[in-house]
């Protein structure tokens, strides 16, 4: 069986500032808001709805970054392989909340330091596709 999902590295800039936003996974992790393609939706319309839904902000995609593949298993399913589109999507209206039903937290941070706290507490997956969210903006990490 396989499964669909989108999500992406969310910016804003304000005043001259870059940042970036990171949100904590219902595990306590740093991580990306994304998840699971639904019925008749495109894989950008996936990715722009979940960050929607999971922190609140309308977003708008700038490009695509990169694809996560992984196996994983369900007990109802067997052997799931899991496709992930992540996109650089600039942030560009809503109002910042999590969505407390599928996260814990959800904030704006510098590029530097959503970078060390990717590298410190998120997944080692997601390194490459914040590195690659922030060399799309010009920041080399």
């Amino acid at each position: 069986m396989k499964e669909i999902s989108a999500g992406g590295v969310v910016f804003r800039r304000s005043e001259q500032q870059l940042q970036i936003q990171l949100i904590q996974d219902r595990y306590g992790k740093i991580s990306l808001p994304k998840g699971k393609m639904e019925h008749g939706e495109t894989v950008e319309e996936t990715a722009l709805r979940e960050i929607a839904e999971e922190t609140g902000m309308v977003g708008k995609i700038i490009a695509p970054i990169d694809q996560i593949k992984y196996q994983y298993v369900n007990e109802a399913k067997g052997t799931v392989d899991k496709e992930v589109h992540y996109y650089l999507v600039e942030a560009v209206g809503g109002t910042l909340q999590a969505q407390v039903e599928e996260i814990r937290g959800v904030d704006w941070f510098e590029p530097q330091e959503a970078w060390r706290r990717q590298r410190t507490a998120g997944y080692n997956n997601n390194n490459r596709i914040l590195a690659g969210a922030l060399k799309l903006l010009g920041i080399e990490v």
